[in-house]
């Protein structure tokens, strides 16, 4: 304060910009001191610092005696010009104390040590106490110096409305850019920008402030100069001429020139031209600025890690805004290089990738094959970064199918097609060689195995990696996508990860080592949970590693999910997909944390799986109705909801995009959003009710946090009323029909179709909903055009309705500007519009009163799987290929344009043309398959030039598979007394659930129709205001309806736009 308040307006304006420099003398000494201290040290550090101590002093002495010099030629300001100096070099070396905590800890004081700590661990209360101190602190300098002047307040506050308005200006622009500077150069050092976009910037910026200074004066000077015919116009004569004259009257005077010329001519040094004076002030100015340049050159060195935590970047939360540059520089913790050899490197991270299937098409198999290929090549199993290593597992739900003598089991038509996608991706990833004339070997090293739980194939890929496709039969094992999910997680971290651990320690090795090696492993293990159709780069998974790396309280993340698909369907989700991602991901990271990772590409850590009621509740059966609707019809969302009351964070990473097939047909989306709406508010309001204690064991969940969630589960229940507020405005606006009679028109239609949902079955129920969808669509788009209509009347946006339509449009479109590779995204929002009354009303009808349906909704097909050829290469000519099982043979014969099929039945003896004495060739291999499932002959049949090898499991790990089937994954009995008192159960929880919640909507409707009734009484009334500002003196009323419709909607997604903001 006393630098910059009580010395700075005592100097000129070039000595003020390069003072700002020297404020790093402290950090200078400390420097040097670490380096004396410290046992490794750097030498070039070493030298820097003294260098920079020795300048910044150096600069000091030359503007004592530059000034000293100035009070010579003015006696009677000696004293005073004493006073200011000393002021500006305490007020300098007070100032560079800032940043002491950045040499603390390598000081090996044991004082500054904990205090350094206790600091940390207060750090939020601290820099709250400091800023209310520096506030406090500057207002009494202010006025002690007022009074010290023996200046009256009234003459300080008496300022001209013009003056006014260029200081405000000046502070909004300087806390605005330092602010900006702030972040952008914390953006920078995460990006690994350090040198080129931190660094050399802030080296330049005081220079470059400098020479816009000497411009600003120098160009005026020399173009006067010039303009001089007698060649002795000199900077004395400029300045008198200056001063006598109005800044405003001279052209190309800017204020700032203003300023500029009248500090430098008040100077004796530039007036009289003394060439001394000039080389004192000049030398001071160059040492300071090399002070600083070489007390910080430490930061050129630094080497941060990807998406470092901003608290390892700099020392200090606050920064300085009256000296960005000098602030952000001595910020940036000082970290002599050679001390990162003795920290220890990162630990390998294992990652599990694990993909649920079932009904996937041959695309959807092909796509998450590439993906998988892909990363397998990205990182080999024997590689150079020794960062991650990649392990990948398929799980195929209902694999199997009865043969047609009933007493066999084989692969279903899927399980095929994915044998086949593997050989096909397989070939293009392990065949480099581009020649035409290249040779197709046959791939050895496969295996099949048999298992408890069905069959399993091991693949070497390519590049080294393990792929394990783990094939179920549910006669054997209990079938679906959580029971899948409960399979990995044991196999994987209980088996895999603890089972080695347990062999160690019945090796003699001491118990405490191996728990805190079993904990760090655990820490370092994670779960990719993957969907049978996803499409991603390995840029995604790596994003999502360094997260959980970064940050060890996370326990999941998840990316941007990005739909993909053709037709209206998909169009809307796009934009839907959007929004959500773009508002409400990024708002709940921000807010709090997110509540659900998505099961189609999230990754998890395993040490958070393995906490505490998280994997061991996760295997839960679902024994009443409310847990069919929470665990088996949302169990990602579910799994999120166990870690978070666990105390683990689950967060949100933009940059790590997957794509996923989304439902493109009207009916497959209602069935896949039947099971979200319900599942999602009821683990939302399952962890609102446990919100104390959850806030208590998690911090991201704070009670502002769950407050927020409380306005999201209220706007989501009242969704429907307020759609029906909307389309009441519709009518009014559109046929010009009263507010009363509107609204009971908009509840009527939903009103039949939610009597007509508890009739009808449910593809009769979506049926309707499609029809009314389109006639709401093109009541919305009469809505549209109507408000537009009414603005272009009422001259002004300044009216409810336009305020909000205007608001949206602009809030969406900052938003999709914020995002700029998603922009084009805006496109879908005139889809989205149109079916917001199917979207939040109809579907939300359906949902409900469907809520007893735990059916999954969507793959259910029965016949064809295929969206293209299995068979990876079609030869138009004969062949014949004989498939051999231990239960039946089958003759295929295919034409260039036909296939017959023949399939007699179940016989030893092979169908040929031959005479019966002939030994068959084939006769040896069938002998030796006769033991052999029926499955395997089959899979190894279409994987032809993959070769699988018959293997076993060992006897420990078929025993292990045994016991969790008994414990946790034994097929469920189908007891027709329990499914059908389940089945009523689920009608009961529907009713009730159905009753609550239209009823709130009933309520809602209502309180605002009688509002209506009371009519102006309750309205508020506003003036009518043009868009120049104009009162027109008419008056606006905003009804009841308008208004609720506004804080319906309005509030909620004003702070999801802040968080977006903030998450940007």
């Amino acid at each position: 304060m006393f630098l910059i308040i009580v010395a700075m307006p005592h100097f000129n304006v070039i000595t003020n910009v390069m003072i700002l420099n020297s404020v790093g003398i402290l950090s200078a000494v400390l420097q040097l001191a670490v380096n004396l201290v410290t046992r490794v040290r750097k030498k070039i550090l070493f030298i820097t610092s003294i260098a920079a101590f020795l300048l910044i002093t150096a600069g000091y002495v030359l503007f004592v005696l530059f000034y000293i010099l100035e009070a010579t030629n003015s006696k009677e300001k000696s004293t005073e010009i004493t006073i200011f100096l000393g002021l500006a070099i305490a007020g300098g070396i007070l100032v560079s104390v800032n940043w002491w905590e950045n040499y603390s800890s390598l000081l090996k004081i044991q004082f500054l040590e904990n205090l350094t700590k206790d600091m940390k661990r207060c750090r939020n209360i601290t820099c709250i106490i400091s800023s209310v101190v520096r506030i406090g602190v500057t207002a009494i300098v202010l006025g002690a110096y007022v009074k010290l002047q023996g200046l009256e307040w009234s003459s300080v506050l008496s300022v001209s409305q013009n003056s006014k308005t260029v200081v405000l200006s000046l502070f909004a622009i300087q806390v605005l850019s330092s602010a900006l500077c702030h972040w952008f150069v914390i953006v920078a050092c995460k990006m690994h920008a350090v040198r080129r976009s931190f660094v050399i910037p802030m080296w330049l910026a005081s220079p470059a402030v400098l020479l816009a200074f000497v411009l600003s004066l120098g160009i005026p000077f020399r173009r006067l100069a010039q303009s001089d015919t007698t060649g002795s116009y000199t900077f004395a004569f400029y300045c008198q001429n200056f001063t006598s004259v109005n800044s405003s009257d001279v052209i190309a005077f800017t204020q700032l020139a203003s300023d500029v010329t009248h500090s430098l001519c008040a100077q004796n040094a530039f007036l009289n031209g003394d060439t001394q004076g000039w080389a004192l002030l000049g030398s001071s100015l160059l040492s300071w600025w090399f002070g600083l340049l070489f007390c910080t050159i430490y930061v050129w060195f630094h080497q941060f890690q990807r998406i470092e935590r901003t608290k390892d970047l700099f020392v200090r939360r606050m920064y300085e805004g009256a000296f960005i540059d000098q602030s952000m520089l001595l910020n940036a913790r000082f970290d002599i290089p050679l001390q990162k050899k003795q920290t220890r490197e990162k630990e390998t991270v294992t990652v599990y990738l694990c993909a649920t299937m079932w009904h996937e098409t041959y695309s959807e198999m092909m796509t998450i094959m590439i993906s998988m290929f892909r990363l397998d090549k990205f990182r080999p199993r024997r590689n150079s970064y020794k960062d991650v290593r990649f392990d990948y597992h398929i799980y195929f739900d209902d694999a199997f199918e009865d043969a047609e003598d009933r007493k066999h089991r084989r692969v279903n038509e899927y399980a095929e097609m994915l044998v086949e996608v593997i050989k096909e991706v397989y070939m293009i990833f392990s065949n480099e060689d581009p020649s035409i004339f290249k040779e197709h070997k046959l791939l050895s090293g496969q295996k099949i195995i048999p298992t408890p739980y069905g069959g399993r194939l091991r693949y070497t890929l390519p590049y080294g990696n393990i792929l394990s496709v783990h094939y179920k039969d549910k006669q054997l094992i209990r079938h679906k996508k959580r029971w899948s999910q409960i399979m990995y997680l044991y196999y994987l971290l209980g088996w895999n990860l603890n089972r080695k651990y347990i062999l160690m320690l019945e090796n003699g090795e001491e118990k405490n080592i191996l728990e805190e090696k079993l904990k760090k492993e655990k820490a370092n293990t994670y779960i990719l949970a993957l969907d049978g159709d996803i499409d991603f780069q390995p840029s995604a998974v790596m994003l999502l590693v360094d997260r959980l790396r970064q940050y060890p309280e996370v326990g999941a993340a998840c990316g941007r999910i990005h739909p993909t698909g053709t037709g209206p369907m998909v169009w809307y989700q796009k934009f839907e997909y959007a929004v959500g991602h773009w508002m409400q991901k990024s708002a709940e990271h921000v807010f709090g944390c997110v509540l659900c990772s998505p099961g189609c590409f999230s990754l998890f850590r395993a040490a958070a799986l393995m906490d505490d009621n998280v994997m061991k509740k996760y295997t839960t059966t679902a024994t009443e109705a409310s847990q069919y609707v929470q665990y088996d019809q949302g169990e990602d969302r579910w799994l999120c909801t166990l870690m978070l009351q666990q105390g683990w964070r689950v967060e949100y990473n933009a940059a790590s995009d997957s794509y996923t097939n989304a439902p493109q047909e009207f009916k497959e989306f209602y069935n896949q959003r039947r099971r979200w709406g319900p599942s999602t508010l009821a683990n939302t309001l399952d962890l609102l009710a446990t919100g104390t204690l959850t806030s208590q064991r998690n911090k991201s969940i704070s009670k502002p946090y769950i407050l927020y969630q409380i306005l999201n589960v209220m706007s989501a229940i009242l969704g429907p009323a307020t759609v029906c507020f909307m389309i009441a405005g519709s009518f009014t606006s559109v046929f010009s029909i009263s507010s009363n009679a509107s609204l009971c028109l908009a509840i009527i239609p939903p009103t039949i179709y939610l009597f007509l949902c508890f009739k009808l079955k449910s593809d009769t129920q979506i049926t309707i909903a499609a029809v009314m969808s389109v006639f709401y669509a093109f009541l919305m788009l009469a809505t549209m055009l109507s408000i537009v209509g009414d603005l272009v009347k009422q001259g002004t946006i300044l009216t409810p309705s336009g305020l909000f339509f205007v608001g949206i449009l602009v809030l969406y479109l900052i938003t999709a500007l914020l995002h700029p590779q998603e922009c084009h995204l805006l496109v879908y929002g005139t889809v989205y519009v149109l079916s917001i009354p199917s979207g939040y009303l109809l579907l939300a009808i359906y949902s409900m009163v469907n809520m007893n349906n735990v059916s999954w909704g969507t793959r259910e097909t029965t016949s064809q799987a295929k969206d293209g050829p299995i068979q990876t290469v079609r030869k138009n000519v004969k062949f014949e290929k004989k498939c051999r099982c231990c239960c039946w043979n089958v003759e295929f014969q295919v034409n260039e344009d036909e296939k017959v099929m023949v399939a007699p039945g179940p016989t030893e003896a092979p169908i040929t043309t031959k005479p019966t004495s002939e030994k068959h060739p084939d006769q040896e291999e069938r002998k030796e398959e006769s033991s052999v499932p029926c499955w395997i002959t089959q899979l190894r049949q279409r994987s032809s030039e993959l070769i699988l090898v018959v293997d076993e499991l060992d006897n420990e790990e078929e025993q292990f598979w045994r016991k969790l089937q008994v414990q946790y994954l034994k097929p469920l009995d189908e007891d027709k007394k329990k499914q059908k008192q389940i089945a009523e159960d689920l009608k009961d929880l529907r009713n009730k659930a159905t009753f609550v919640f239209f009823m709130c909507n009933a309520l809602w409707i209502a309180a605002t129709f009688f509002l209506q009734q009371i009519g102006e009484s309750v309205s508020i009334e506003i003036p009518k205001q043009l868009l120049n500002g104009t009162i027109t003196g008419e008056k606006l009323f905003i009804d009841p309806i308008g208004l609720m419709f506004l804080l319906g909607f309005a509030t909620l997604l004003v702070l999801q736009f802040i968080g977006m903001i903030w998450h940007r």
